[in-house]
């Protein structure tokens, strides 16, 4: 039986209990596919044109807007925030220029709200670059975010 038809019917939690119990519900049967050639790039250009087939980028500040603070008291923890107005967008990647690898994220997001709303690790001070894809095309814009230990500003 197909998780999916399972679902469709109408169950009791009980019967949804023994379906998650049998292995019917199991996470690698709704877990999106991993994109480790992009998460093991070294760079954001060969990282990009993992994900999306090419690496051409248009800096767009007004289209794409990256909130984040400008001064990480912790750099294991940054809140950042991506949104944008372009029409049609199907995805949106974070990148940290300096991390060791340096996607952080990306969302796939089909007919959603093009907004994202995520903490990521900045290993040290360093450029945080959105990538936004509307219409087959990639635009991105970047902020500078100081990582500082006990926020002494040093």
């Amino acid at each position: 039986m197909r998780r999916r038809t399972l679902l469709k019917g109408t169950m009791s939690a009980g019967t949804l209990l023994v379906a998650a119990s049998a292995g019917l519900l199991s996470p690698q049967h709704v877990m999106a596919a991993w994109p480790k050639a992009a998460f093991s790039a070294k760079r954001i250009e060969d990282a990009v044109q993992t994900l999306a087939g090419t690496s051409s980028m248009t800096t767009d500040d007004t289209s794409v807007t990256l909130k984040a603070p400008p001064i990480a008291e912790n750099g294991a923890e940054v809140g950042v925030t991506v949104s944008t107005s372009l029409p049609n967008v199907d995805a949106i990647s974070i990148f940290v220029e300096k991390n060791n690898s340096p996607l952080t994220g990306t969302f796939l997001l089909r007919g959603a709200n093009p907004f994202v709303r995520t903490r990521i690790k900045v290993g040290k001070s360093s450029n945080v670059v959105a990538v936004v894809r509307s219409n087959g095309k990639l635009f991105t814009t970047k902020r500078m975010i100081k990582v500082t230990i006990g926020g002494c500003g040093g």
